[in-house]
């Protein structure tokens, strides 16, 4: 049963991957022992900082690219095909968001979240199909996991003025059931929609303490690291073989209660 869950000679893309989820993300994949992971984010002291600190579990290397331009995404694909022949995961992680009101939300806000969130995930996975493809077997497909959200699924009790990220979001959750379609057999496509995890995106709404936010959900706590990396594991693995085409929350029950 265990070697289900292990990801023994498997090298993985996490985008995003500088701090929060992707940081998450990377650790439970190398503990279960992905041979590598490549980290992307934009900012490089961060990508910096997140290799440092999970270099003793395994092999982990940083590559720099704003995946909201198509420059980046090329960078990006570019540096990794150098590098490899062949992929077996691809976590679409790297997210931005806005929060403005309603009166003085800027266009531009639409432009720049879209950018990153939706339109980097398509062009990204669209470009990487091949390594991906290299990296399927009948037995175990190769994956892509995106990152989408709760607020993808319902409005949101608190920030309701993130127009753009929601919209985004909601957004995300459908691009993953139609690639899904389009790349089965060999590719896998899945989401994961994070509720509260503590991270620079969600410090605002922590505002109060992570205990206290807590408390106000169903199972009473705000998402932890170990929570991320288990679902992360569990849809890179072989244990999710036959799953395609999902979005799974992972948010302690805010989904049941709103």
């Amino acid at each position: 049963m265990a070697e289900l869950f292990r990801l023994d000679g498997k090298v993985a893309v996490v985008t995003g991957g500088g701090r929060g989820i992707g940081v998450m993300i990377a650790r439970g994949l190398l503990q279960a022992g992905a041979a590598k992971v490549y980290l992307s984010a934009r900012k490089e002291a961060e990508l910096a900082a997140a290799v440092e600190e999970l270099s003793p579990l395994g092999v982990v290397e940083a590559i720099p690219a704003d995946l909201g331009t198509e420059a980046g995404v090329q960078a990006l694909t570019d540096a990794v095909s150098a590098r490899e022949d062949q992929i077996h995961a691809l976590f679409n992680n790297a997210g931005a968001n806005w929060g403005e009101p309603f009166e003085t939300f800027p266009a531009a806000a639409f432009d720049r979240v879209f950018d990153v969130n939706v339109k980097g995930v398509f062009l990204l996975t669209r470009a990487l199909v091949p390594l991906l493809n290299a990296g399927a077997t009948e037995a175990d497909p190769a994956r892509v996991i995106n990152t989408g959200s709760v607020d993808g699924f319902h409005i949101p009790e608190v920030g309701r003025n993130n127009f753009s990220y929601a919209a985004s979001k909601a957004a995300v959750h459908a691009l993953t059931q139609q690639l899904a379609g389009e790349l089965a057999p060999r590719i896998l496509v899945n989401a994961i929609a994070p509720g509260l995890f503590p991270s620079k995106m969600t410090k605002v709404l922590l505002t109060a303490g992570e205990e206290a936010v807590g408390a106000a959900l169903p199972l009473k706590r705000v998402g932890q690291p170990d929570d991320m990396a288990g679902i992360a594991v569990f849809l890179a693995s072989r244990a999710s073989s036959y799953v395609t085409g999902t979005v799974i929350p992972v948010d302690g029950g805010i989904s049941v209660i709103r």
